[in-house]
């Protein structure tokens, strides 16, 4: 039986394609030209429903072939008007499915089932014959099939709602922070709960969806037939690229205006130079002359830190005040921090960047005090200096980071003990020895690379030397000659 025979005319029958999937339309129109016994024209194809209704006003075509498996042509809406409605056309849901059989065939006119079946049987596939579907079908029957879609739709986004409460409770509810104590704790802060919100739209929205698709679309047992072939849907596509992108871009426009209040600056903040080396922390006041290894700030006033490092890289932070910042070495390498206390108390800071072998134990007090009990501190930093040499060599020792290598109880650290050193015989690394008097102190001080003690190595960084003077050098020799 021809093509002819469903128009009964002479002229070829015009066919129209309606299909989303490009590969569709081109496998019908390639059989089409197959069979050039079947008189058939095709007169255009069309992907969307507007567009087909706009093509069927203009050309009239004899055939509409609607591709069975595409939801976006293959809706009640469209197919009934020509099931309904007056006139010559029909309409043809056809699959090209591997190992499909399905044809549905939609016409007003009269054709019988074996027609239908002798015009179809060159487009099946193999020995298969498409499946006879009554004249007159009952619409509803794709119905059963849109109503378990729209259930799939509403349990799922049921799942994730719970999903997503449960998550949002679990992380506003648990204290994954520190306290607030400064003032640049209070944005950033926040700009962390909007993080904690989206990782929890996203968990849900991910794991919901998997763990549901998982259960409910999983293989059954004894069923080993393939699944459906889905093919890109562009709408889905635009959408989960541009949301996504609009996302990290409103969160980039966040986090810099969050960096831009952390930034901002006083008119006349507390000047704080802070100096990392291995490994401890030397906070000076160069206003007041002042030197302390531990960080003493006023509360409500802002705090300039200028961090620098005397050997390798370390990172100041304190997390309770949330801002950190590198200290580099090298000179003209200073790097900024603002920092103004809201909390009086007391806290530690931490080097954020490994920084050697005890970069564990690289912590510094840091102590926030009323403007009156900071006002004593300073008085107390800045009163008469003590008499005895010893007693100033221990703070020296200890304001320059001498503690953090050197022991002064016989312990191993990094460097060789100060306790019993002087007038003892040193081996040194070059397989010599010498006798640990003043002169061998003084220049292990002023060189440290010069003279190094046997089995150990020299981390001490010439630059520390160099900014001591001789009289303090002089001190500290005599508080290491009182370590008997």
């Amino acid at each position: 039986m021809q093509l002819m025979n469903l128009n009964n005319a002479s002229n070829p029958l015009r066919i129209l394609i309606a299909s989303s999937h490009p590969l569709f339309a081109q496998g019908i129109r390639s059989l089409l030209q197959k069979r050039p016994e079947m008189d058939t024209e095709v007169i255009g194809m069309v992907s969307t429903i507007d567009e087909a209704l706009d093509v069927l006003k203009k050309l009239e075509p004899d055939l509409v072939i609607v591709d069975y498996d595409d939801d976006q042509v293959n809706r009640e809406e469209f197919l009934a008007r020509f099931v309904e409605g007056e006139g010559r056309l029909r309409v043809v849901l056809f699959s090209l499915k591997e190992g499909g059989d399905q044809a549905i065939v939609y016409d007003r006119r009269t054709m019988a089932a074996s027609q239908i079946e002798e015009w179809l049987e060159g487009w099946s596939h193999g020995d298969e014959k498409p499946r006879k579907i009554p004249d007159k079908p009952d619409l509803e029957q794709s119905t059963p099939k849109r109503r378990d879609g729209m259930k799939h739709i509403i349990v799922a986004a049921l799942l994730v709602i719970v999903l997503m409460a449960g998550s949002y409770f679990l992380l506003s509810n648990t204290q994954l922070l520190p306290e607030q104590a400064s003032a640049q704790a209070l944005p950033i802060d926040e700009l962390f709960q909007f993080d904690f919100t989206a990782i929890a739209v996203l968990f849900s929205l991910i794991i919901g969806l998997m763990v549901y698709s998982i259960i409910v679309f999983r293989q059954r047992k004894g069923d080993d037939a393939d699944g459906p072939h889905i093919e890109g849907n562009s709408r889905l596509e635009v959408l989960w690229t541009l949301a996504p992108l609009a996302f990290v871009l409103f969160l980039a426009y966040y986090g810099s205006a969050v960096l831009g209040e952390t930034m901002a600056a006083d008119p006349k903040p507390l000047r704080v130079d802070v100096i990392g080396s291995q490994w401890s922390w030397r906070f000076e006041y160069p206003d007041y002359g002042i030197i302390s290894t531990e960080m003493v700030l006023p509360v409500d006033k802002q705090a300039l830190l200028n961090i620098s490092s005397t050997d390798v890289i370390h990172s100041f932070w304190v997390p309770e005040f949330r801002v950190k910042q590198d200290a580099l070495p090298g000179d003209g390498f200073e790097r900024e921090l603002r920092v103004t206390p809201i909390e009086v108390g007391e806290y530690k800071v931490r080097c954020a960047e490994l920084c050697g072998r005890s970069h564990y134990d690289m912590l510094a007090p840091v102590r926030v005090l009323s403007q009156s009990d900071f006002d004593a501190w300073l008085q107390s930093q800045t009163g008469p200096v003590s008499e005895d040499p010893v007693e100033r060599g221990a703070v020296f020792a200890q304001q320059y980071g001498c503690l953090a290598c050197h022991s002064i109880d016989g312990s191993e650290l990094v460097g060789p003990t100060w306790l019993g050193v002087v007038g003892s015989t040193v081996m040194l690394e070059d397989g010599t020895s010498v006798v640990a008097d003043r002169d061998y102190l003084y220049k292990s001080i002023r060189e440290p690379g010069a003279q190094i003690v046997a089995g150990y190595q020299n981390p001490m960084p010439a630059s520390v030397a160099m900014e001591m003077s001789d009289e303090q050098i002089d001190d500290v020799i005599a508080y290491i000659e009182s370590l008997k």
